[in-house]
């Protein structure tokens, strides 16, 4: 049948007078599907190989320090045991080896190494604080004997804390801590001079204030007065300067690293560096390059899970003190612990107590770790000091407040 016109009936077409799926544009549509599905997954497989090589290159920057475990394996059952689970006690320590290039720059490699700075970082349980105590490098203390690098073994003598490190090392230092504190070291961390100053520059920079000029050419260092901000090499001389700032003791030494390494962990803390990948990897590159550890953080997922954990802790909860310490009673170049606050320090340490920490205020003598308090009973005998197992009988007094300072106060105040 046939219209009027004469005009012959048509099939209706698609509804909406759409095209049929024969027709051009929807295989186009479907070549451009396919396409971006495949450019997709192209890009995803790129993605995890380039993490994946980020991931291992940061892990291979780590060196494990498996001589250091070997050796106090050994000595197992002279070590102090863990008295609270999941506090934590890491032994930082910082090595002035001259082995590299970049730390060659600073003196002639001798196959020495000292160290200047070293801190007990206690980690309590739940998480909720951190304390980290200076260990002065002149601190009189019994080193035990220890084997030396070469295979031979030093003879236990009573001799400056630093000794420890320069004739046997990291395990050497350990158990001198251990002896001292009968405080478990967990794990312990070696950072030179070079892996410091990439992680100082890796934030960019830390800000400090100079009351006055700092001019010291043994720490190559020269400052103007006033608020800066200090990258690698002058944020290293400013912490390794002794004769150029204050009194030229230690002490202030080990009072303006302790701030510095406060205002530094607010750096690394802070959501401009966890939250910005592209301000994460240089940190994370910077931490693990040059670094050495025991096996227990030698990879990036072991120190990730550390520092996950303690990276919400309050910044006026994370302190830093100086072990209470006064001039040697035989040499006043040298230091003693002050008693009976050093053990009551330790005590609280290892029982994972709150220890309260006040700001830093200078002593008449310039040495000791803790502010002027009416003297209480000190202990007696050999110069030496008590056995390395003796545990401090519990004092009927409330223990001390502690000189020191907060992440939270910064240099800047």
């Amino acid at each position: 049948m046939a219209h009027s016109s004469g005009a012959p009936l048509r099939s209706p077409g698609p509804p909406g007078g759409g095209r049929d799926a024969g027709s051009p544009a929807p295989r186009r549509r479907r070549r451009w599907l396919r396409r971006l599905l495949l450019g997709a997954g192209v890009l995803l497989v790129a993605a995890t190989v380039l993490l994946w090589v980020l991931y291992e290159r940061l892990n291979g920057n780590i060196t494990t320090d498996t001589r250091t475990a070997n050796e106090l394996a050994e000595y197992e059952k002279q070590r102090p045991t863990a008295l609270v689970a999941g506090a934590q006690n890491i032994l930082i320590i910082g090595s002035d080896s001259r082995s590299g290039a970049e730390n060659g720059k600073y003196g002639t490699d001798s196959g020495t190494q000292r160290s200047d700075t070293t801190i007990l970082l206690h980690l309590a349980a739940d998480r909720k604080s951190a304390t980290a105590v200076s260990m002065p490098r002149d601190l009189m203390a019994k080193i035990p004997s220890c084997r030396k690098p070469d295979g031979s073994y030093t003879n236990e003598h009573f001799a400056q804390f630093n000794w420890a490190y320069e004739d046997a090392g990291a395990a050497c230092t350990i158990r001198t801590v251990e002896n001292i504190t009968r405080v478990r070291v967990d794990h312990h961390i070696i950072v030179d001079f070079a892996s410091f100053k990439r992680l100082v520059d890796a934030v960019d920079g830390v800000k400090v204030c100079l009351k006055k000029p700092m001019d010291d050419p043994e720490a190559r260092l020269r400052l103007p007065a006033g608020r800066q901000v200090l990258h690698g090499e002058a944020a290293l001389g400013y912490v390794r300067a002794r004769y150029s700032l204050g009194d030229g003791s230690d002490t202030e030494r080990m009072g303006r690293q302790q701030e510095f390494l406060g205002a530094l962990f607010q750096e690394m803390r802070s959501d401009g560096v966890l939250l910005n990948p592209t301000r994460l990897y240089p940190v994370l590159d910077a931490a693990t390059k040059s670094l050495t550890t025991d096996a227990g953080l030698d990879s990036l997922r072991k120190m990730y899970d550390l520092v996950r954990t303690v990276r919400n802790v309050p910044t006026d909860h994370v302190q830093f003190l100086t072990v209470p310490r006064k001039p040697y009673q035989y040499n006043a170049d040298r230091d003693e612990l002050v008693q009976p606050d050093a053990d009551q320090l330790f005590e609280l340490l290892r029982h994972d107590r709150p220890v309260t920490v006040t700001a830093h205020v200078r002593p008449a003598d310039g040495k000791s770790g803790v502010p002027p308090r009416e003297p209480g009973p000190e202990r007696t005998g050999d110069p030496a000091g008590d056995p390395a197992g003796a545990s401090p009988s519990p004092s009927p007094t409330a223990p001390p407040t502690y000189e020191g300072t907060t992440a939270a106060r910064g240099i800047c105040g």
